[in-house]
């Protein structure tokens, strides 16, 4: 009994602490850069890939960033994608923006999205680069606020999705996932100093990405992000998120879609950081819930306890998103409580089971492994022709 309640009282303390901190941190920091931020030219890369909810409205922010110069690359993977048809006439109305429609693959990794957009990375004609997925909404200050994490010590900036404009449950429960819980937790790694990458927005120098190997190197992971998190940690820097997460306009969305979208991003996490996908088993309500559900049925609380447990519960998470302009009407609550609801089963899910689809890929997160052997293998060619070389040389 004793443990119940313990638990239950930690769990909420960690929910709301760590509320309160990315509140202060928001609050501790402005939205936007400064006139002082640098404002070299720029070249941002979109992945397209099929047609998708508000993809032209996403597409066409491109063109509206207040910015003095910048380049689009919209790279697309074959040429009668229809998203290539809607590109080439945003490029069309949009002239006085430098934009190119790059068409083809390089097959150089297991992850597709890597494949269609090293073309980008390869044409790009400015050294910092930003790679945005195509269903990601860009601010006209993108790049301001981008930029405006950039320090000494950073080695690239990103932008965890906020899910905004839910139309039905199913993207109400999205947003749930994205917003008030996936973000905050990320929002709250970056301002105690140990932020890890998100791949629907990242800006990158490639100076410095060219010294660590190249752009090739975020192939050796099955998610780019990932890959991303462990090269820029490897260099002893840090990654950076901007204050204000971009947003992610959700339309409709199908509950079980979300549900395989969370499951293969779980299972991803699963293999790259074990360690930390750990205590996600614990970071939802239904546990700790399920606790003072239990101790009222004992007796050990009165009936009302889980009720008033939820509403200081689910009432943090709701501050979390009025505050950041996140969904927060009262249809929000329900969607918080079905995530909470899925998370043991996503957490079970992921530990025993390894295969994803990813825009109609069948993948396996068995593909890190391959990727780990392989980078092993060539760090044994390349030890063993220094040791010969080095033989040669001295005349052994």
């Amino acid at each position: 009994m004793t443990v119940l309640i313990w638990f239950a009282a930690i769990a909420l303390v960690i929910q709301l602490a760590s509320i309160a901190f990315v509140l202060s941190a928001r609050l501790r920091n402005p939205n936007r850069g400064t006139t002082s931020t640098p404002r070299p030219p720029v070249t941002l890369i979109r992945p397209i890939c099929g047609l998708e909810n508000n993809l032209e409205r996403c597409l066409a922010s491109s063109f509206r960033l207040d910015w003095p110069a910048y380049e689009i690359l919209f790279c697309v993977a074959r040429a009668d994608d229809p998203a290539a048809t809607l590109a080439r006439r945003l490029m069309a109305e949009h002239p006085h923006i430098p934009a190119k429609l790059l068409v083809g693959e390089d097959l150089f990794s297991v992850n597709p999205k890597m494949n269609n957009v090293i073309k980008g990375w390869r044409c790009a004609r400015h050294d910092w680069i930003v790679m945005t997925d195509s269903n990601v909404l860009m601010p006209s200050d993108t790049i301001e606020r981008m930029l405006a994490r950039w320090d000494e010590q950073t080695g690239l900036v990103c932008s965890p999705p906020a899910g905004t404009e839910p139309e039905n449950f199913g993207a109400f429960l999205e947003s749930a996932w994205l917003d008030s819980f996936q973000a905050r937790w990320q929002l709250f790694a970056d301002a105690v100093g140990f932020g890890f990458a998100q791949g629907k927005s990242m800006l990158f120098n490639r100076q410095l990405i060219t010294r660590l190997g190249g752009f090739e190197r975020l192939g050796e992971e099955v998610a780019e992000d990932a890959a991303a998190t462990l090269l820029i940690r490897s260099a002893g820097l840090k990654v950076r998120l901007v204050r204000q997460p971009f947003p992610q306009p959700l339309g409709e969305r199908d509950i079980r879609a979300v549900w395989k979208r969370q499951l293969r991003w779980a299972r991803l996490r699963r293999a790259s950081f074990p360690i930390y996908f750990l205590p996600e088993l614990f970071t939802g309500a239904a546990l700790p819930a399920a606790a003072t559900i239990a101790l009222s049925a004992m007796g050990s609380m009165p009936l009302y306890a889980p009720l008033a447990y939820l509403a200081l519960w689910y009432g943090g998470e709701v501050l979390l998103a009025r505050t950041y302009g996140w969904p927060a009407s009262w249809r929000i609550i329900p969607a918080m409580a079905t995530r909470d609801l899925f998370l043991p089963a996503l957490f079970i899910a992921a530990w025993f089971g390894s295969g994803f689809e990813w825009r109609g890929n069948a993948m396996t997160v068995a593909d890190n492994d391959n990727g780990r052997t392989a980078r092993l293998r060539k760090a044994v060619v390349k030890t063993r022709d220094k040791a010969r070389a080095l033989v040669a040389a001295r005349g052994l």
